[in-house]
């Protein structure tokens, strides 16, 4: 598993990038033709990530239901962040991945709710989760790509 949170850190390393190299103005903006914007997706594969891994395992998240709720599947963005909502975002990337790791390997996941992904992959356990996190963290920085070129 060791290698899976590398790269979960390696794909937080690039989507940390987008605070660097765009304003707030820039992270907020929703291009014609698209539903979200590039903090929406950053926020969503830091929510999504604590949904499969803790959720799924019957153990709470380590953010607020609200965060959930604001950047789950199925959300949009209602309004734009706060420059203190994206701070708050860019330092979660790192450290729930973290404290992710720590808990995995002091055993805390137990059990894993089994379930199929919105794209069929099945989730039997909470190393398929963490793994198919990557995947999912992969498709959004795609989407990042796209979004970049239009703002």
């Amino acid at each position: 598993m060791q290698t899976e949170f590398k790269l979960t850190r390696f794909s937080r390393e690039v989507l940390a990038r987008f605070f660097v190299n765009h304003s707030l103005e820039q992270l907020n903006k929703i291009p014609n033709g698209f539903k979200n914007n590039l903090i929406w997706n950053i926020g969503h594969v830091v929510v999504s990530q604590q949904v499969l891994v803790y959720k799924g395992s019957g153990v709470t998240p380590l953010i607020s239901e609200e965060l959930i709720a604001r950047y789950a599947r199925g959300s949009k963005p209602e309004r734009d962040v706060t420059q203190a909502e994206a701070d708050e975002i860019k330092s979660l990337m790192f450290s729930l991945v973290d404290k992710t790791e720590q808990d995995y390997n002091n055993g805390l996941f137990t059990t894993y709710n089994a379930r199929m992904s919105e794209m069929g992959f099945s989730l039997q356990t909470v190393e398929d989760a963490i793994a198919f996190n990557n995947h999912h963290e992969g498709i959004h920085l795609g989407i990042m790509l796209q979004l970049k070129k239009f703002i």
